[in-house]
C-alpha cells in the first residue's frame, strides 16, 4: 500500500486552507499551491485564526504547542512543479467547476511524480468525470472533507471503477492517520453521502426565501425547533460559504434554485458577504 508522508493541497480557499493546516497539524509535511500570491497570503492568515479555533475548541494538543508547530511543516508556493515535486498525495480544492478541475489535473499530471496519488475534494462532481484528465486514473479518487474539519471530521472516500484498491486503502489510512473518520463509498454518487442529504435541504430553504414565503431567520428558527439541530439551513450556508453554494445552485436545472443562486450573488457575494469567513453572510459574526 502506498505510504503518504508529503501532501500538496491545490487551492488556498477556505476548505483548502483547512485541509492543509489540519494535515500539517497532524504531523505531515504540506505544500499549499495557488496561482494567486494574494490567496496564499490570505490562506496563511486564516491558518493563524484556525490556530486559535483549535485551542478554543479543545483540539487535542493545541494547548501544548501543536497549533504553532503546524506552521513548521507548511510551505506556500505559486509554482505548480515545485508544489508537486515531493508529493505522495495531491488534494485538489479549486473552485467547483468541472472545466477548471480538468484543466488543473491536466497541468498537474505533467509535473507530478509517477507515484503521486491524485484526489479531488469536489463536493458534487463525480471523479469519473475528471479521471481521464489526470493521466493516472488508477491513482485517482475523491476525498471529500466537510467544512470545519477539525470538528466535522469526516472524509468521504470515493473511487472510480479504475481506482487501484491499494490506492483506495492508502486514502483510508491517510484519513485515519490525520484524525478523520473515513466514510467509504462503494459506488460513485454525485454529492457523496453528506451532500446527497444536505443539498436538497439547502435548495428547499433557498426556494422558500426567493419565493417570498419567509425570511432566512424564520426558516432557520422553524428548522432548529423541529429538528432540534444547532443550525438552520441559512446558518449552514454561511459556514459552507456562499460562493460554494452559488456554484452548486447555479448549475441546478430547477429555475427556482437558479433564482436562489442569482439572489446569493446579487445580495451577498457581490457585496463581499461570503459567510463566516468574511464576518457576514445571512448573519453577522
Amino acid at each position: 500500500m502506498p505510504e503518504i508522508r508529503h501532501v500538496t493541497v491545490l487551492g488556498a480557499g477556505v476548505l483548502g486552507t483547512q485541509i492543509a493546516y489540519h494535515t500539517a497539524y497532524m504531523g505531515l509535511a504540506v505544500t499549499v499551491y495557488d496561482i494567486s500570491p494574494k490567496a496564499l497570503t490570505a490562506s496563511e492568515s486564516r491558518m493563524h485564526t484556525l490556530e486559535e479555533f483549535y485551542k478554543a475548541d479543545g483540539v487535542e494538543g493545541a494547548d501544548r504547542g501543536l497549533a504553532e508547530q503546524a506552521f513548521t511543516r507548511l510551505t506556500f508556493t505559486t509554482d505548480l512543479a515545485s508544489a508537486a515535486a515531493e508529493a505522495d498525495l495531491v488534494i485538489e480544492a479549486v473552485p467547483e467547476d468541472l472545466d477548471v478541475k480538468r484543466q488543473v489535473f491536466g497541468e498537474l499530471m505533467r509535473v507530478a511524480p509517477e507515484h503521486t496519488i491524485f484526489a479531488t475534494n469536489s463536493s458534487t462532481l463525480l471523479p469519473s468525470d475528471i479521471k481521464d484528465f489526470t493521466g493516472r486514473p488508477d491513482r485517482f479518487l475523491a476525498i471529500h472533507y466537510a467544512n470545519l474539519i477539525w470538528k466535522m471530521n469526516v472524509a468521504e472516500i470515493m473511487g472510480t471503477p479504475d481506482t487501484d484498491p491499494d490506492v483506495f486503502a492508502a486514502a483510508v489510512a491517510f484519513a485515519t492517520a490525520t484524525g478523520m473518520v473515513p466514510i467509504e463509498l462503494h459506488k460513485e454518487q454525485a454529492g457523496y453521502i453528506l451532500n446527497s442529504l444536505l443539498v436538497p435541504l439547502l435548495f428547499a430553504a433557498g426556494r422558500l426565501w426567493v419565493n417570498g414565503v419567509a425570511t432566512p431567520e424564520t426558516i432557520d428558527v422553524a428548522w432548529r425547533i423541529a429538528s432540534r439541530g444547532p443550525f438552520g439551513p441559512f446558518q449552514t450556508l454561511d459556514v459552507i460559504g456562499l460562493t460554494t453554494a452559488y456554484h452548486v445552485a447555479a448549475g441546478a436545472p430547477d429555475p427556482d434554485v437558479q433564482a436562489f443562486a442569482a439572489a446569493l450573488k446579487e445580495q451577498y457575494i457581490d457585496k463581499g458577504k461570503l459567510g463566516t469567513t468574511t464576518g457576514e453572510g445571512f448573519y453577522t459574526y
